[in-house]
């Protein structure tokens, strides 16, 4: 029982990292632009349909939950439901109380990688993680000692080719700048030892 019960500092890692990856989003949102991992995914479904960025990021995590359980663990699993639930609600909340009134996107772009790179690295280290790509690339981290930022890289190449046919050139290649920016943060500051 004791597993799924967070300490304090685990609770305020968790913390940190909901509202910093929910506030990269909203830097995302606000210019149109997509990150990677099943977030980036989640916001370019937003972009092509008439439902919004929570329900999606809710919806494709889901089938990760199964991978999770068995390589991770009860405890990782539910931490992460916890974050990607915080996530998905906090996101839209920010939306709706932050305006700009000027923000070009290469800003946006890189104030998104920052906000959910620190983000991400906090419920990494915390036990947890954002769901779908960041529960693979851990596990591929502690199974086989790859690095969680250079596989989830290599992974968001796929989501950025089919941004291609949504978004225009400009916004593409500011899109890569915040992933760059976000994948490159998490390879250069967190690693795991290889077994818990």
């Amino acid at each position: 029982m004791k597993k799924f019960i967070p300490s304090h500092y685990d609770i305020q890692g968790l913390a940190f990292g909901i509202v910093m990856t929910s506030l990269g989003v909203v830097f995302l949102k606000a210019c149109g632009l997509v990150t990677g991992q099943l977030a980036g995914l989640s916001v370019l479904l937003s972009i092509v349909s008439p439902l919004g960025f929570s329900f999606w990021f809710f919806v494709i995590n889901l089938p990760f939950y199964y991978l999770s359980w068995r390589k991770k663990g009860a405890g990782f699993t539910v931490r992460t439901m916890v974050a990607v639930i915080g996530i998905s609600m906090l996101t839209p909340y920010l939306a709706s109380i932050i305006e700009f009134q000027e923000l070009p996107p290469l800003i946006a772009a890189v104030l998104a990688g920052c906000c959910s790179g620190v983000g991400l690295i906090a419920l990494f280290r915390h036990k947890a993680s954002a769901g779908g790509i960041g529960i693979l690339a851990i596990y591929l981290q502690e199974r086989f000692d790859m690095r969680a930022g250079w596989v989830q890289m290599s992974l968001d190449a796929l989501i950025f080719i089919a941004a291609s046919f949504v978004l225009t050139p400009a916004s593409l290649l500011y899109s890569c700048i915040g992933a760059l920016v976000m994948n490159m943060l998490i390879a250069w500051n967190f690693r795991l030892p290889s077994k818990e």
